[in-house]
């Protein structure tokens, strides 16, 4: 893929969409697996570079990965040190969940590295719990940190601010000790890992606001089916929402209610969405989505729906430039630490192709006028989610949009461009 990419308004997108699997799953597939007794088959596993990161690094801890069929079989051995640092590239997930899986591993030592945006993203949200459990942590909030595993102690924890990533990678240290683990969440984050602990034989305990480990912590390999990354799928959706004339299907997307916030929000905004063919696959509710063009509505988001969507942010914040009126988007501070300061950079997007947009605290304002003028060349900042949103943007504004760079959206989304020319897209 070159670096500079241009997307323009042509025809209408129409068609089927067929989007790799969930990486959020993929990631915790892979490491459970891992972990677990025997061997697992992983079906619908995403090919994202973020994904294979993590590949790597359980290469390196000594477990064997390997195709079988149209899926990946895993098989599961002791853990050893690896020869060298643990590179989790531009992989926030594998860096954290893989802390969490190494802290109670007594003898095993890693190091874990990551790329120049990860380097500046904070660790230590992860590293403190962990070390109050009982973990040996280097000092610091970025990477690299090394980490020797050791018996654990249990926790109870505070969520906040709401982090999957966080959550997960308490739960992973917890299956080594037999002591209380227990994570309060006022605000709840994405369930992924509670679900997957349970497809692998684990007990979780979920209340109302809590989720704790129960007595049975042993892990037993089994056979794990993905579905359809809604954060990717975000795209040819956003897409089929603002580009006039347009009717998209997205196959066997995962519709997890804590991960569907970015097309409920554009439901509100009037947008026509259906969902179809709903089943149940090694937990995870998957659908197929239709979305068809329909003018917008502008909305206001509050803080609590925002961990539904996090990482669709930057898509809703291009669908809020299509509306017609002042749109609000509450507690972002999140995006602050994300790839990018993504806050910042969704403002100056905006701001390039003539949309107005400021940030006040942790709130983002747009101010739609239904058009949008388009015709600038956007700093992407090397985030791969604010690439794939303006290019989005570009195929239905009046002037086509350029990004600075397109190499990192293969992190998470190795065929977006495929995908969205295979739709009608205009994206050379």
């Amino acid at each position: 893929m070159s670096e500079l990419l241009k997307a323009r308004r042509g025809g209408s997108l129409r068609g089927l969409a067929r989007i790799g699997g969930d990486k959020s799953c993929s990631h915790r597939a892979l490491i459970l697996a891992a972990m677990a007794e025997g061997e697992t088959f992983v079906n619908g596993l995403s090919d994202c570079e973020d994904v294979q990161r993590t590949v790597a690094a359980l290469f390196a801890f000594g477990c064997t990965i390997e195709p079988q069929g149209d899926g990946w079989r895993v098989r599961s051995g002791p853990w050893a040190s690896p020869d060298t640092q643990i590179d989790c590239g531009n992989s926030g997930t594998t860096a954290r969940l893989l802390m969490g899986a190494v802290a109670g591993m007594e003898g095993v030592s890693a190091t874990f590295a990551g790329d120049a945006s990860l380097a500046k993203r904070p660790m230590r949200r992860v590293s403190e719990p962990l070390r109050r459990m009982g973990a040996e942590i280097d000092e610091g909030d970025t990477l690299p940190l090394s980490i020797t595993g050791r018996r654990l102690g249990g926790i109870d924890h505070q969520n906040v601010p709401a982090s999957a990533q966080v959550k997960s990678a308490l739960l992973l240290a917890g299956l080594s000790t037999d002591a209380p683990v227990r994570i309060v969440e006022p605000i709840q984050s994405r369930d992924h890992s509670e679900i997957m602990l349970a497809e692998f034989g684990a007990t979780v305990v979920r209340e109302d606001g809590s989720v704790e480990l129960g007595e049975c912590r042993e892990l037993r390999g089994t056979t794990i089916e993905i579905g359809a990354d809604p954060s990717s799928a975000a795209y040819p959706i956003l897409g089929a929402a603002i580009v006039p004339g347009s009717d998209v299907t997205v196959l066997g997307m995962n519709v997890n209610p804590l991960r569907t916030g970015f097309v409920e929000q554009l439901e509100r905004m009037s947008a026509g969405l259906q969902l179809s063919n709903e089943s149940v696959k090694s937990g995870e509710i998957v659908a197929d989505v239709r979305v068809r063009h329909s003018p917008m509505q502008s909305c206001h988001v509050t803080s609590e729906l925002v961990p539904a969507m996090i990482d669709e942010i930057p898509a809703l914040a291009v669908a809020c430039a299509f509306a017609d009126g002042e749109s609000v988007i509450e507690g972002l501070g999140e995006l602050r630490v994300k790839e990018s300061d993504r806050l910042g950079a969704l403002v100056a997007g905006l701001t390039a192709c003539g949309v107005a947009a400021v940030v006040r605290d942790d709130s983002l304002h747009i101010f739609g006028r239904g058009s949008v003028r388009g015709g600038a060349t956007v700093s992407t900042h090397g985030d791969h989610r604010i690439a794939m949103a303006f290019l989005t943007l570009g195929l239905a504004s009046e002037e086509p949009v350029t990004i600075d760079r397109a190499e990192m959206i293969a992190t998470s989304f190795p065929g977006f461009v495929e995908v969205m020319r295979g739709l009608g897209a205009d994206i050379a």
